[in-house]
């Protein structure tokens, strides 16, 4: 069983569908769509700003961040060290800190497919 941690912000911010306008909703989109494919993985999506609150649905527990989402992902894969953990992200900062623990890094694209 691997542990999946999504960066909300980074992996809703990856497609522009017009996010911008309904941050908490395409939370709550992306949230629902890492669920239709929950399985044997431990899915946590971290959420922070306007997308704080998005509640957690079976398959995905969401965390709320109260300060930044990458610390709070930083937390999550050092919790999780020694266990199979991807962080999915873009960002490149957020994927060296979560490497030094140990974390293997995944980009948007393995849970959201880019619009066409």
């Amino acid at each position: 069983m691997a542990v999946l941690i999504v960066d909300g912000a980074n992996v809703v911010g990856s497609v522009p569908d017009g996010w911008w306008k309904d941050r908490r909703g395409a939370a709550e989109r992306l949230r629902d769509q890492l669920a239709s494919r929950a399985g044997d993985d431990e899915i946590i999506l971290v959420v922070e700003g306007a997308a704080r609150g998005v509640g957690s649905v079976p398959g995905v527990r969401v965390d709320s961040a109260t300060g930044s989402g990458d610390d709070l992902i930083v937390e999550l894969a050092a919790l999780y060290s020694g266990q199979d953990c991807v962080v999915v992200t873009a960002d490149r900062a957020l994927c060296e800190r979560v490497r030094a623990l140990g974390a293997r890094c995944a980009g948007p694209r393995t849970v959201r497919p880019a619009e066409r």
